[in-house]
Parts: structure tokens; sequence; C-alpha cells
């Protein structure tokens, strides 16, 4: 009977060993996202953790939108945007749009028929590259985010996935290519250059008309474009006009072309317009403080400035210059006020709202203490104080003074 103990322990503990060895293998099957086979019981645990495993992943920046091939492309550009452009296009990145040169009579430029202006473009192959690489990728962000962004979410969220989507489609490398500078996402009265500082909670609203503004650039050669959202149509009228209107000022603008005839010619278009919102008519304005600019290397702001109404400079465009023609339509009366402008009239305000009212306690303890001048009695009367009574005696004057003070 002992031997037959003994033996029956042995085995009890070998048992035990597989058993131990078995619930090991099968953790360590589960922690690698296979299901084991060795029982029924252990596959739904297996299961179980693969599940928790597949919560904790992190959710990418941006989603939604739908995958698409740009024109020319070799491949198809994800949603949001992530696959470098030099990828999507290795034999060289689309031209655009084209504008062909009219000379005052109508016909077309000699430029394009001379052989000496066909050399010395070529000799500038390498910087239409970077820009028209630069375009391309302002292109595929601008279509992403005229899809995704919706109202409820914050404007600061919708700045870091643009901002984002133009590094990874650049391969973005500090000063050498990346963004040009910070996006401006400006709502309704705010007309540009207002961008959300770090936890910034501002959410976008359905009835909002939001300014995007971003660029892109390359060895300093910048692309610098702007589109207006809106989530309902009763702004439609008016983003025609302003898309209309920067049409013309493209279609005006050339060498030797006066700033003041690309203004007059914006304006003509713009203002032709006319919106109804909400049952309400308005006519479209001109912000006539505002204009587009030349850009130079490095510098998104480079001297010039191109009106968007008649009266402007007499200043010609000149050969080898880059320009932003930005166009700004309105439904108020067509003039931007800056926000320090705007704190110092309201400063001042403040200020002789509060002299104001020193000089008025400053009178009245005055009559409270000496008999009131007939000059002081018409300027009383003046300012507005309410004093019926005769002020001939100084007993009265304090009275009536101290019951106007504590009113």
């Amino acid at each position: 009977m002992g031997a037959e103990e003994e033996e029956n322990e042995v085995e009890e503990k070998i048992e035990t060993l597989n058993l131990n060895g078995t619930e090991e293998g099968d953790d360590n099957e589960e922690e690698e996202g296979v299901v084991g086979e060795s029982s029924d019981a252990a596959a739904p645990a297996a299961a179980n953790k693969k599940k928790k495993k597949k919560k904790k992943k992190k959710k990418s920046s941006g989603g939604g939108g739908v995958k698409y091939t740009p024109a020319g492309a070799v491949k198809e550009q994800t949603a949001p945007p992530t696959v470098p452009v030099t990828e999507l296009f290795p034999n060289g990145f689309p031209e655009g749009e084209i504008q062909e040169y009219q000379d005052s009579n109508g016909k077309t430029s000699w430029r394009l028929e001379s052989e000496e202006k066909r050399e010395l473009e070529r000799l500038e192959l390498d910087m239409y590259d970077n820009a028209r690489q630069c375009a391309e990728v302002h292109r595929e962000v601008r279509k992403y985010i005229q899809d995704w962004v919706k109202p409820g979410m914050k404007l600061i969220d919708v700045c870091e996935t643009l901002e984002n989507s133009v590094r990874k489609l650049l391969n973005a490398k500090g000063l050498e290519c990346g963004v040009a500078f910070p996006t401006g996402c400006s709502q309704n009265h705010i007309a540009a250059h207002w961008t959300p500082n770090g936890g910034d909670e501002t959410i976008i609203d359905v009835n909002d008309v939001i300014k995007f503004d971003f660029g892109t650039q390359i060895n300093g050669r910048i692309i610098d474009c702007a589109f207006t959202k809106t989530f309902v149509s009763d702004y439609d009228e008016l983003l025609l006009a302003v898309k209309e209107a920067t049409d013309e000022g493209i279609r005006q603008s050339g060498i030797d072309v006066r700033l003041c005839d690309i203004g007059e010619a914006i304006q003509e278009v713009m203002e032709s317009h006319s919106v109804d919102i909400r049952g309400k008519q308005f006519e479209v304005k001109c912000c006539r403080n505002l204009n587009g600019h030349s850009i130079a290397p490095y510098q998104i702001h480079a001297g010039k400035s191109v009106p968007i109404v008649k009266g402007g400079e007499a200043t010609k465009m000149e050969e080898g210059e880059f320009y932003a023609i930005e166009t700004f339509g309105s439904t108020g009366e067509g003039y931007v006020r800056s926000l320090s402008m705007i704190m110092m009239m309201m400063i001042t305000l403040f200020l002789c709202f509060f002299l104001f009212y020193v000089l008025k306690i400053a009178l009245v303890l005055l009559c409270c203490c000496a008999k009131v001048p007939t000059e002081l009695q018409e300027f009383w009367t003046y300012t507005g104080c309410d004093v019926r009574v005769s002020l001939s005696r100084r007993h009265e004057t304090r009275e009536v003074k101290r019951r106007v003070f504590l009113s």
C-alpha cells in the first residue's frame, strides 16, 4: 500500500506540472493575440483579452473622408492625407492653370513667342518645381479640410490636423520646407490673421463663416492661399461673389499691369453681387483696407500691395515676381478695424466718461460749500442734471446738489 500511495503522489505531481505548463503557454499565446486550441474554456478568455488590446489602440488625428487619387498621380491619397506628394508625382508636379498674356490690342503677347524669354523660363524650372509642389500639397490638404471639418469641432483641433497634414505631405525639414505661417481661422466678423493658441476652446458653429488661411513653403518659396467654409446655403452667393472677383483679379494680373487697374476690376465684379440672408437683402462690398501682396523668398509680404478697390497705386507688376491675389467680400460697411484700434477707442471712451463724472462730482462738492454762480447754473442745466428749484440761497443749493449726487 505504501508503494502504491507513493506512485499516486508522483502521478499527481506530474499532472500538476503539465497543467501549469499548459496554462503558462496559453497565457503567452493570449498575450501575442493568438487564440489557443488546447481547451474550449481558454478560447473565450483569449478572445476577450484580444478585444481589450484593440480598445487601447490610439485613433489617428483627423479621420473621416474618402481615399482618392489626385489627377495625374500614380497612387491614391489617404484621408487624412499622409502620403508625400513626391511619391504621388515621381515624374513632376501638375502645372495647374495657366493664364495667357494679352497685349493692349487683345492679341497674344510677344513674350510667349520670344526664344529668349523661353530660355529664361527654362533656367527657373527648379524654382517652378518647388512652387508647384507646394501648390499640390496646399490643394490636397485644402480638399480634405473642406470635406472633413464640421460644426462642433474645436478650431485648434482643425488647425493641428491641417498643419500636420502639410508637414507629412512635404516631409517637413525645419526651415527648408514645411508650414509657411500659422494657420488663420477667422470666424464671422473677424476678417483675417486670427489663430487659436494652445488650450483655446473655441467651437465651430453651424452658422459660422470661417476663413481658413494657410501656407506651404520649400526653400522659402511660399504658396499663400485661403478658402471660406460655411455649413448653410445662406452664404453661397457671398462665396460666389468673392470667387468670381478673385478669378477676375488673376485674369487681369501680368507683367507691366498697374496694381490699381487690378483693384478696379476686382471691385466691379465683387460689388455687382447682392445676397439674401434669412430674408434680408445685402449689397456685397469690398473691404477697402485689405489687400493682396507680393511674395519673396522667406518673406510673405514683400512690399507691394494689390488693392481690391479702385484708386490704388499705379505701381506695375514686374517680371519674376510672385503675388497673392486676395479678395475680401463683406455684407457690412466694407472697412476692417483692428482689435488694437477697437481697444484704444474703448479706452478713450471710458476715460472721457470717467473725466466727465469726476468733474461732475467736483461741481457737486463745490456747490455744497459755496453759492452757485449763474454760469455754473447754466452749465449744470446744460449737462442734463435735473435741478428745478431756485439756487439763489446757499442752503437750497446744498440740499439740491446733495440729492443729485446721491441719486
